[in-house]
């Protein structure tokens, strides 16, 4: 039983499950803290009753707000770390010893809960957008980030301190690890089991991607211009500079990111011959140098990403018809490869 460290746990409508989650987590821990955010049910009664510490929250605002009360609440505590865990049931409580042990090891890191080695258990468009997310978050972050989107994770709280939080909802752990990344702090792995039940999950397949997808290019872009023009620098992100700067209006940030979105495409021929000319005169880019990948490769998967929607459509569309046809896994594994297993 560890006393610096405690669970955090975000839960919305989870009755059904939030108990079984938070004795689990108690048997490894001394305090586990959930955010009831906003639930229309008996979560928060259930999690008391389990032994957790309940936050209440007046209405449902997301994820990410309930993880920054959580971090807070902690932090009060006298916490130095939290491993946090979604209240659905998908994270098995008994792996936590997992994170626990490598956190002996690298105590200032995040430990990210990784499901990519069984693949087979995953739905397989779930598998795909995880794979898409991978590539680009690893650029942003400097560093090859295995599981983008588990929940399942131990953060250091002075890293978290660290980083000032402007998103909400599913894109702030996307946030979390590409700015923790790109202030040169380390992210690492540990298997935890794959489990997808039917209790049902909160993330919206659709408007969570758009949103996260957004975030994640709009970032690059001011990351990919700083780093392009500057000789040796691949950390760009220190706190309140400008990737948070231009995001605390609300207003102002949804537009910058419709322009980035709109405008990737001929951005990333603008970064490509702005990688090729100026490496010349000064080591630019050295972030993507580093992790052996190439801009012309980046280009070209950044170019294939509307051929690669057409593909998803159509190999739909076939199905339908029943024509058990797999086009997208091979267009994947050709334009979005493992190029940081170095």
């Amino acid at each position: 039983m560890t006393s610096n460290l405690c669970v955090i746990i975000p839960a919305y409508n989870a009755s059904k499950t939030i108990k079984s989650v938070v004795k689990g987590a108690l048997k490894y821990v001394d305090r586990v803290l959930v955010a009831d955010d906003g639930s229309a049910d008996d979560t928060a009664i259930a999690a008391s009753l389990a032994g957790a510490d309940v936050i209440k929250i007046d209405r449902n605002r997301g994820k990410g707000n309930a993880l920054k009360i959580l971090f807070k609440k902690a932090e009060e505590y006298g916490y130095k770390s939290v491993i946090s865990l979604d209240a659905d049931g998908q994270h098995d409580p008994d792996d936590i010893p997992f994170f626990l042990n490598d956190h002996n090891m690298y105590p200032e890191d995040i430990i990210v809960g990784t499901r990519m080695h069984e693949k087979e258990r995953i739905p397989r468009a779930r598998y795909n957008s995880m794979h898409i997310a991978r590539f680009y978050i690893s650029l942003a972050a400097n560093q090859f980030v295995e599981d983008t989107q588990c929940g399942f994770r131990l953060y250091p709280l002075s890293l978290i301190k660290k980083i000032c939080l402007t998103t909400e909802k599913y894109v702030t752990e996307t946030e979390i690890l590409m700015k923790a990344g790109d202030m040169g702090g380390t992210i690492r792995f540990v298997k935890v089991k794959t489990i997808y039940g039917d209790n049902g999950s909160h993330f919206r397949p659709i408007m969570d991607i758009v949103a996260i997808t957004a975030y994640v290019i709009s970032y690059l872009h001011i990351k990919w211009l700083k780093e392009g023009l500057v000789s040796n620098k691949p950390f760009t992100y220190s706190k309140n500079n400008i990737h948070d700067l231009i995001r605390k209006p609300k207003i102002i940030d949804r537009i910058f990111q419709v322009i980035t979105v709109f405008s990737a495409l001929p951005a990333s021929v603008l970064f490509l011959i702005e990688y090729t000319v100026l490496h010349g005169v000064i080591n630019n880019y050295p972030a993507i140098r580093k992790l052996n990948c190439g801009f012309f490769k980046i280009t070209i998967a950044s170019l294939m990403l509307p051929i690669l929607l057409i593909v998803t459509i159509l190999e739909k569309i076939l199905n339908q018809f029943k024509l058990e046809i797999n086009m997208v896994d091979g267009f994947m594994e050709k334009f979005y490869p493992h190029i940081w297993r170095v």
